[in-house]
């Protein structure tokens, strides 16, 4: 374990066999277990080290757990049950990436400048935080920069004021080659979005959530619907005031859940028939729109009846 920044520690993992550990691609995140507790954390080492593990956490005092359970109790020689890896927010295939990360959402970003780095990729880089103690990797940040020759530009909020998203994304706009990937707290992932709208880039936009935005309620109410899973032959109602994961799960159908959020990815369940009411935060516009899959902790159903594959 090592402190990065103020409140901020990372911790590498190892198998306690020796053993490699499951590939990884940057964006990743493994689902790991804290004394009862589920938490997803970004990976933010170097996937071509399949020895180890490494993580960035915040000492979050709103937290619901983990980061107390990770800063208070987790030391060098206790073992933990890891899941994953599994990714979400991959980097897909540009000539130049554009990267706006926020205090801890740094993590998923550090390995994806490195991989845009290795691939001979252009990126810039803006990291905003409260306090420039407070901006974790800022060391490993710079000297990958200089390397690869990019940018990278710290921006402390109690030394610059807020990230101005406006002239950074004007950048992105007139270059039609790049992407902009952006990972931090809520409000900075919603401004990001606003101006993208305002200068049609969100098409290009790809954001990773740390926590669910809820969908409000449609008109007239939540609805209940049937759920058919074709693999056991079950077939479960879902009330209105229910998930489908928790109607299923009273039906005594086993399902995977771990946030109840739709942020992880752990229940992403394929979708034979019917049409889902997306209510995640992961998958794509494309994706929703194409209903192949869903996220069963959130999502409900824009039909009567919705078959899984389950």
């Amino acid at each position: 374990m090592t402190w990065e920044a103020d409140d901020v520690v990372s911790v590498e993992l190892v198998h306690p066999d020796g053993k490699p550990l499951p590939p990884w691609t940057p964006g990743g995140h493994i689902d790991v277990h804290l004394g009862g507790l589920v938490r997803q954390y970004s990976l933010c080492g170097d996937p071509a080290d399949t020895g180890r593990y490494r993580i960035g956490v915040l000492k979050e005092p709103a937290s619901r757990g983990g980061s107390a359970q990770v800063h208070g109790t987790l030391r060098p020689g206790q073992t933990v049950t890891v899941k994953g890896p599994r990714n979400h927010f991959a980097l897909e295939t540009a000539e130049r990436y554009l990267f706006v990360a926020g205090g801890i959402g740094i993590t998923p970003v550090l390995a994806q400048a490195r991989e845009a780095s290795a691939l001979g990729r252009p990126w810039k880089l803006w990291h905003g935080g409260r306090r420039r103690a407070s901006m974790a990797f800022g060391g490993e940040l710079t000297s990958l920069a200089a390397r690869s020759g990019n940018t990278v530009v710290f921006h402390p909020q109690d030394e610059h004021g807020h990230l101005d998203l406006a002239a950074i994304l004007d950048e992105a706009a007139s270059d039609e080659q790049a992407l902009v990937y952006g990972c931090g707290p809520e409000p900075l992932l919603a401004a990001l979005e606003t101006v993208c709208d305002e200068r049609g880039l969100r098409g290009r936009l790809r954001l990773e959530r740390f926590a669910a935005v809820r969908a409000p309620a449609p008109e007239g109410g939540e609805q209940g619907f049937e759920v058919e899973c074709a693999r056991s032959g079950a077939t479960v109602t879902v009330a209105p005031d229910q998930s489908v994961a928790d109607a299923l799960e009273n039906a005594g159908v086993a399902v995977e859940t771990s946030c109840r959020e739709g942020i992880c990815g752990t229940c992403e369940t394929r979708v034979l028939d019917g049409t889902p009411d997306h209510r995640d935060m992961l998958l794509s516009t494309d994706e929703q729109t194409a209903g192949a899959t869903m996220m069963i902790c959130v999502s409900r159903c824009a039909s009567a009846r919705l078959v899984l594959d389950l």
